[in-house]
C-alpha cells in the first residue's frame, strides 16, 4: 500500500451540514429541545448565506510513525503528547496531519452582523460555520481511510485541546503541515486564523484499533465501499 506523498489540498467539497448540530451549537439539546418555526427560519436563511460566503478547503499530509509510547506519538522526530495514545491507537504506523478551513469570509459577514445589532442572524451563521468546519473534518477524516484501504486501517480524528490532548501540541502539528496552501496559520496562544479551522491528526496501521470506541463506517460517504464493517448511519458529503 502506498499513501500519498507530499502535501494534497482537498478544494471545495460538497458539505452537509447538518441541522441539528448547529442547533446544538445554540444550545438546543437532541431529543429534547424542539425549535420553533422561527428558529427553523433563522437556521434556513443562515445556512443559505453560509453556502454562499464559504470556501471550504483541507490541506491533508501522511508522515512515517517512528515510535508509539503510552502516552506519546513520535512523527518524523516531532514527539506528540497524547494521553492514552497507546491504548487508543494501537500499533500504528503512519500518521496524517490535516488542516481543514471553511475560509474567513463567513466570519467577516458575522462580524458586521453584530456591528449592525443582526445578533440572532450572527449568532446562527457563526454556528453554521461551526457545523460546516466539523463536517469538513469529518469528510477528511473518511479521505484518508479511503486512501489506507485495504491493507491500512485508519483511525478517529483527534485534535489539540480536546480529549486531554495539550492545545500547545498545535505547534508541531503546523510543523509537520505548515497551513499555507490553505491560508490557515497559528499565532503565539496557538489559535488559528480563520477561525473556523480544524487542525487534526489521524493514525494508520494494519493493527490499529479503529472501532474499539466508534466506528468509523459509521458515518463514512463512500456508498460502494467493499470494505464496509457497519452500515453508514449518514452521510457528510452529497
Amino acid at each position: 500500500m502506498s499513501l500519498p506523498e507530499g502535501p494534497l489540498v482537498l478544494a471545495d467539497p460538497a458539505l452537509a451540514i447538518d441541522p441539528d448540530e448547529v442547533l446544538r451549537f445554540q444550545g438546543y439539546k437532541r431529543g429534547r429541545d424542539v425549535p420553533g418555526p422561527d428558529v427553523r427560519a433563522l437556521f434556513e436563511t443562515a445556512l443559505a448565506e453560509g453556502r454562499r460566503l464559504m470556501r471550504p478547503r483541507a490541506l491533508v499530509r501522511w508522515a512515517r510513525v517512528t515510535r508509539v509510547a503510552a502516552d506519546a506519538l513520535e512523527v518524523e522526530g516531532e514527539s506528540l503528547a497524547i494521553p492514552r495514545i497507546g491504548a487508543l491507537w494501537g500499533e500504528v504506523e503512519h500518521a496524517a496531519v490535516a488542516l481543514c478551513t471553511i475560509g474567513e469570509a463567513l466570519e467577516q459577514r458575522v462580524a458586521e452582523l453584530w456591528e449592525a445589532r443582526e445578533l440572532p442572524l450572527a449568532s446562527m451563521l457563526d454556528s453554521v460555520g461551526s457545523g460546516a468546519v466539523e463536517s469538513l473534518a469529518e469528510y477528511v477524516n473518511d479521505v484518508l481511510c479511503q486512501q489506507g484501504l485495504p491493507s491500512l486501517k485508519v483511525t478517529n480524528r483527534i485534535s489539540p485541546g480536546y480529549a486531554d490532548w495539550d492545545v500547545a501540541e498545535q505547534r508541531r502539528l503546523f510543523r509537520l503541515c505548515p497551513g499555507d496552501a490553505v491560508g490557515v496559520v497559528l499565532n503565539e496562544a496557538c489559535v488559528m486564523t480563520p477561525g473556523k479551522s480544524i487542525s487534526l491528526l489521524a493514525g494508520a496501521g494494519r493493527a490499529a484499533r479503529v472501532d474499539h470506541y466508534f466506528s468509523q463506517c459509521a458515518r463514512c460517504w463512500m456508498r460502494d465501499c467493499a470494505y464496509r464493517r457497519v452500515p453508514a448511519r449518514a452521510t457528510v458529503h452529497r
